[in-house]
């Protein structure tokens, strides 16, 4: 199975879409965590659907670090400017999300 978990880093601001169907969808862009290799970096886009998608929307940001478990799928690359395909690229559809280390002002901002 290709089932894995990871912690990753946000490092943009989750992009929500619908279909027809008024089913939705966000994709946000991370980082994985590294500590051996400080200078490798690979970030990867994680698909998150339904409620879930509304979830990540309202309550993560940039720069917050997350639990993400889900299927880890290939995806043909394509360049944006050609529109010609490139190497594959990761993809997770995450099935949960949970918090490990949120940005310290939003949670100040949210005691007081």
């Amino acid at each position: 199975m290709n089932y894995a978990s990871f912690i990753v880093k946000i490092i943009e601001k989750p992009q929500q879409s619908f279909f027809e169907n008024e089913i939705s969808v966000a994709e946000v862009i991370v980082k994985l965590c590294q500590i051996r290799n400080k200078k490798s970096e690979m970030v990867l886009r994680v698909s998150l659907w339904g409620n879930l998608s509304y979830d990540a929307i309202k309550y993560y940001e940039v720069n917050d670090y997350i639990i993400i478990e889900g299927y880890i799928s290939l995806r043909e690359g394509v360049s944006e400017n050609l529109q010609i395909p490139i190497d594959k690229q990761v993809e997770i559809s995450a099935f949960k999300i949970y918090p490990f280390l949120l940005n310290n002002i939003r949670i100040n901002r949210i005691e007081k």
